[in-house]
């Protein structure tokens, strides 16, 4: 056995076992026809298709087919969230405080969180043009500004968004990542008319009076926006379901990590009331909330794969005549 096809059976493990053995061969033998001689490593675009593969015959067999588009409409509400975000914390950056308040600002913007909102209108753009990997990669580099926001801040002493803003943002960022590449054209003009909306949104409630309550809005217009967010995936859910279509239920279950960072403050005050009736959630309360909304929200659908009842891949089930696997 050489380097190569060892390797590509390592790959072949993201398959069922039962899987393996009726057709490994077969498909380690394709890749090892078409791969270029002297190559040592399966390409990535090799590699990645074999996990997705693997990934889509577990979830067959798992009666879990529904996941991967409920994922990819996730995706698109993710990325309509983020977007209308964007759109209005951008227009709130615009209005710094007054120079004789001696606050901190970021040239002629509130914070250095206006980099983050200008690079997710380029998504909400490409979504409508160039759907696909173009609008992937621009969601992937808005990821990027959005994550190095704090951290850049904090090296050169700039001010910028609460964490309470930028956690969601990250949240719906990755689960955008997921966006389908073959959407209908109204769609795929949805995150810009969001963005669009998000910055109307923000001029129309007094965009003038945000530069001193950048946290104080955060508390109000985030929980409203996860709760639109839920609402409107329990709605698809429930009108995909009445076609005994599954994709919205594992869709709501996918979003449930973005918000509940969305609502995160709501969450902290609950906790924070329990405990001691204090009337706003202290700062450890919400890091620890966000803590756990990050750490169990992701594992709902890997939980709700593994609890659903077995329906068995019917392509390996045994031919009653001679035995043979289908």
């Amino acid at each position: 056995m050489t380097m190569l096809e060892r390797r590509y059976r390592r790959l072949l493990r993201a398959y069922p076992a039962d899987y393996r053995r009726d057709r490994g061969d077969e498909i380690v033998g394709t890749y090892l026809d078409l791969a270029v001689p002297g190559r040592r490593w399966p390409s990535p675009a090799d590699a990645a298709d074999l996990v997705r593969g693997g990934l889509r015959q577990r979830l067959r067999a798992a009666g879990a087919t529904d996941l991967l588009p409920g994922v990819r409409l996730a995706g698109l509400l993710a990325l309509a969230t983020a977007t209308f975000l964007a759109g209005f914390w951008a227009v709130v950056e615009q209005q710094p405080p007054p120079a004789e308040s001696g606050a901190p600002t970021f040239g002629l913007f509130v914070s250095a969180g206006v980099v983050t909102w200008f690079a997710w209108l380029l998504p909400a753009t490409l979504a409508l043009v160039a759907p696909g990997r173009p609008t992937r990669a621009a969601i992937a580099l808005a990821l990027l500004t959005t994550v190095a926001v704090p951290v850049t801040s904090l090296v050169a002493g700039l001010p910028r968004p609460p964490l309470l803003v930028l956690a969601p943002q990250v949240a719906l960022a990755v689960l955008a990542l997921a966006v389908d590449g073959h959407l209908a054209p109204v769609a795929r003009a949805l995150p810009l008319a969001a963005a669009m909306a998000g910055g109307v949104t923000a001029y129309v409630l007094g965009h003038s009076h945000y530069w001193g309550a950048y946290r104080g809005t955060a508390e109000e217009l985030l929980p409203a926006a996860g709760a639109v967010l839920l609402a409107v995936a329990l709605l698809l859910a429930v009108g995909l379901g009445m076609r005994r279509d599954g994709r919205g239920w594992w869709g709501v279950a996918a979003l449930l990590t973005p918000v509940g960072l969305l609502s995160v403050h709501i969450l902290a005050a609950a906790v924070d009331g329990l405990i001691s009736a204090a009337p706003r959630p202290t700062y450890p309360t919400l890091v620890g909330t966000a803590l756990a909304v990050g750490l169990l929200g992701p594992a709902v659908l890997p939980a709700a794969v593994a609890l659903r009842p077995r329906t068995g891949d019917r392509s390996a089930e045994p031919c009653p005549t001679c035995g043979a696997r289908r």
